[in-house]
């Protein structure tokens, strides 16, 4: 898997569990069912991507992979996360504007 690829996804789990630890605060350390059932989802739906290598970051896609029930879920966790993520994982979400604003167009 190409290292943007692997990146998106560690960003996400990471966006998955502030969210998750903060919204439906499972008993145990980790995801909760719901979480991780949709993080595999995002999972597939990431290495399968028609772009490859290149591929731009899901919400400037020009092709909606994921069903709109999940890409709302995901919307909902990004909204959440996404400024949290810059005290929890500031490299992380630095990385990840800097893809967004300068990578995020498929050749």
């Amino acid at each position: 898997m190409a290292y943007s690829k692997k990146l998106e996804i560690t960003t996400l789990e990471k966006m998955m569990l502030i969210h998750c630890r903060d919204i439906h605060r499972p008993e145990r350390a980790g995801l909760c069912p719901e979480c991780a059932e949709l993080l595999d989802y995002a999972r597939q739906r990431t290495e399968k991507c028609v772009f490859g290598d290149n591929k731009p970051v899901c919400s400037e896609c020009p092709v909606h992979c994921y069903r709109p029930a999940k890409r709302g879920d995901i919307r909902k966790i990004m909204k959440y996360s996404g400024p949290r993520m810059l005290k929890r994982h500031p490299i992380l979400a630095v990385r990840y504007m800097y893809r967004k604003k300068f990578k995020s167009r498929p050749d």
